[in-house]
């Protein structure tokens, strides 16, 4: 694979399965460089019964595109199957909720929300959706004419939580929740009204004038009669907090979600479950007897309206102790009561997905992570559990519908499919990556575990280049750190694999999928086992095979990975180069920096200016010898682009041979979902990076 490949990788939404079992939706969107965004449409998939496949040559039986906007994402049928609602982005714009017939038509806007819509979920008897959005303060995002941001007033900020990452400023613009109702899709179209209807628009309401002042009265008539083509929607809610999850009961009267709307909600991480009547009212927490200090990230009541099922980390006295706690699954009646764990969460963490997906009666399910792979699961409130899908590969998404269970999925062929579980066996259905792999062609990984310096088995993988050797390799590490390496198809992995080079990457003590005690074993304690480990999985595979060159070694990482990097080669001067990207780089200047930074790095090292300074690579950076390359976005709000610059000034102070690569626009998630041009860019530069250090037959040096 190459950085030109880019626009082949096509990723797939969870799927909506229609009620009677006929057909999954998803939407499949992939980078485009002409529109330098990420573009997509629906699909529909066949479901049958037993005669579909990938290769079916029956017209009627194969995927085929659905619909033909720019960026169509989430879809969902409405229960009755009659109605089928999706996200739809114009290009440039925000993505709006619209409606189409389930048996085809065009589609409808239900929302003109000027930062757009976040999320949505369907009333059980179709006629209504609850769905979130952001809403601007009166004189920012554009709400007045001629006022931009540079021109808004200044802000005052008295709380912690100001900011976040891909969002920018949160108190000015909180996620509220709303109800619109869902008009018949066969009545007469609405048009915004022109010349005399608009004027006698203006004078019914009392505006008419002269002059300029008719041309914005006209203007703003105009506006108001746009807005009255749409369905009017109704706040439900105005806490100057966000609002997220939202789903309607079983009964269609009381909606839930999540939010945090405590006493004392700034200093801590703590959210809860609310509710509030679809009619509208005040919300009311929804307090489980028995549990402590957590944070709710979805709620669900089941369908046989009985249950809420939540998922839930468990956050210590303190309310911040975040750190590797895994999510668990918990059941409690809908009337009120104690809640029951229903997964084990020393083993077990349920956050693979953002939703509770509804099965049967009083059945839930959820994804989990698990040795790089994520697993779908199902509980039953009242007990019951069992693995549905597991294996070597990440399951994205699932649902339950007409008899079929829909899964959708990457592996290491593919990075996003839809299949169906048939007999406890998983059959593919499309194959959206088959240009991918014609195309670009796809390595596949080797699974490997390798001992640590203490014993400790340290799992991953390589992903070898086509060719003998020997291989220069480079040891990617994954951020987090409590996240992973996984087995599915990883754009990062083949494009270095392209060009010539071994990739090891592996989930050291830290990472998420092995074990609460696992990812937990560093706190206030970075640097210490997961070096250790990382650094004995790649004496061990270089050990092990034959074809790859220990002595031209590279080494690389973002975000918490751009953190071990760092602390890496202030350690050990065994790397001909290295890439810090988007690093957490200084823990005590990241306190004030970043939009976590005022909980995060306390946590994780420990609260003191000793054991900050203990942990930290800006400490250290004049122990550096490596040549380093330190890439950054100047939009970074999580590790904040402050980060990039110390270390690269401190560098190059020191003579170490350095560059500082900076994006503009961009944010923390650059290298997952920065424009396309970047993200070709980035690569293109790091590539460039190790041909000057580490050439291959597919890289070569620079001539000089």
């Amino acid at each position: 694979m190459k950085s030109e490949h880019l626009p082949l990788l096509n990723s797939v939404s969870a799927p909506a399965v229609h009620p009677e079992g006929t057909r999954a939706v998803v939407s499949v969107i992939r980078p485009d460089f002409d529109a330098d965004a990420y573009v997509g449409q629906l699909w529909t998939v066949p479901l049958g019964h037993g005669q579909h496949s990938p290769a079916n040559p029956d017209p009627n039986q194969r995927p085929r595109r659905l619909t033909r906007g720019f960026r169509d994402t989430a879809p969902d049928f409405s229960p009755d199957g009659k109605v089928l609602a999706f996200l739809r982005a114009a290009p440039g714009g925000k993505q709006q909720l619209y409606v189409v017939e389930a048996a085809g038509g065009e589609p409808q806007p239900l929302t003109a929300q000027p930062l757009g819509v976040a999320s949505f979920a369907w009333s059980p008897d179709s006629a209504s959706i609850v769905f979130s959005a952001r809403t601007p303060e009166e004189g920012r995002y554009g709400s007045i004419d001629g006022v931009g941001a540079g021109s808004e007033d200044a802000r005052l900020i008295t709380d912690f939580k100001y900011r976040m990452n891909g969002v920018g400023y949160t108190a000015d613009k909180p996620l509220q929740l709303f109800v619109v109702d869902v008009p018949p899709l066969d009545a007469e179209p609405k048009f915004a009204p022109i010349g005399r209807a608009l004027k006698a628009r203006g004078a019914a309401s009392g505006s008419g004038a002269s002059g300029a002042a008719e041309s914005d009265s006209a203007a703003s008539d105009s506006a108001a009669s746009d807005a009255g083509l749409l369905p009017a929607a109704r706040q439900l809610t105005t806490a100057a907090s966000d609002h997220g999850g939202a789903s309607f009961s079983a009964d269609g009267g009381t909606i839930y979600f999540t939010a945090a709307l405590h006493e004392g909600r700034d200093s801590d991480l703590v959210s809860g479950i609310y509710s509030i009547p679809a009619a509208g009212g005040q919300p009311q927490p929804v307090v489980p007897a028995n549990t402590g200090r957590q944070t709710v990230s979805a709620v669900r009541q089941s369908a046989d309206g009985q249950w809420l099922f939540f998922l839930a980390q468990e956050l210590g006295e303190s309310g911040q102790d975040f750190v590797a706690r895994n999510t668990a699954l918990f059941a409690m009646p809908a009337a009120g009561g104690d809640a029951t764990a229903l997964s084990d969460v020393e083993t077990l963490d349920l956050s693979g997905g953002d939703r509770i997906e509804l099965r049967g009666g009083a059945g839930a399910l959820v994804l989990n992570n698990a040795r790089g792979t994520v697993e779908l699961h199902e509980f039953g409130a009242a007990g019951g559990h069992s693995v549905l899908l597991d294996g070597n590969r990440v399951v994205t998404g699932a649902a339950d519908g007409g008899g079929w269970l829909v899964v959708c999925f990457s592996d290491p062929s593919t990075a996003g499919d839809v299949g169906v579980l048939d007999g406890g066996e998983l059959r593919r259905l499309t194959d959206f990556s088959a240009p991918l792999r014609d195309i670009a062609g796809i390595t596949e990984p080797q699974e490997l575990t390798l001992p640590s310096a203490d014993g400790y088995p340290v799992h991953g993988w390589l992903v070898k280049p086509a060719g003998p050797g020997p291989h220069p390799v480079l040891l990617n590490i994954h951020g987090g750190p409590f996240a992973q390496f996984s087995a599915a198809l990883f754009d990062e992995a083949q494009v270095y694999a392209g060009a010539g080079y071994a990739v090891l990457m592996c989930n050291p003590r830290g990472s998420a999928g092995y074990g609460q005690s696992h990812g937990r074993s560093i706190k206030e304690r970075m640097g210490t086992v997961d070096m250790q480990d990382v650094l004995a999985f790649l004496d061990g595979a270089g050990e092990k095979f034959d074809d790859l060159d220990a002595e031209n070694v590279g080494i690389m990482g973002g975000s918490y990975g751009g953190y071990l990097t760092a602390w890496t080669i202030s350690h050990d001067h065994r790397f001909r180069a290295a890439i810090v990207e988007r690093g957490f780089l200084d823990p005590v200047s990241f306190t004030g920096s970043s939009d976590i930074g005022w909980f995060f790095g306390g946590e994780y090292t420990g609260p003191s200016a000793e054991q900050m300074a203990a942990q930290s690579p800006m400490a250290r950076v004049d122990k550096v010898r490596t040549p380093s390359l330190v890439i950054h976005s100047e939009d970074d709000l999580r590790c904040p682009v402050e980060q990039g610059q110390r270390y690269f000034t401190a560098l190059k102070q020191l003579g170490v041979e350095t560059g500082f690569l900076v994006f503009p626009g961009e944010n923390h998630e650059l290298s997952r979902s920065g424009t396309p041009h970047h993200r070709k860019q980035r690569f293109d530069e790091i590539l460039r990076w190790w041909a000057r250090y580490l050439p291959t037959a597919g890289n070569p040096a620079p001539l000089p």
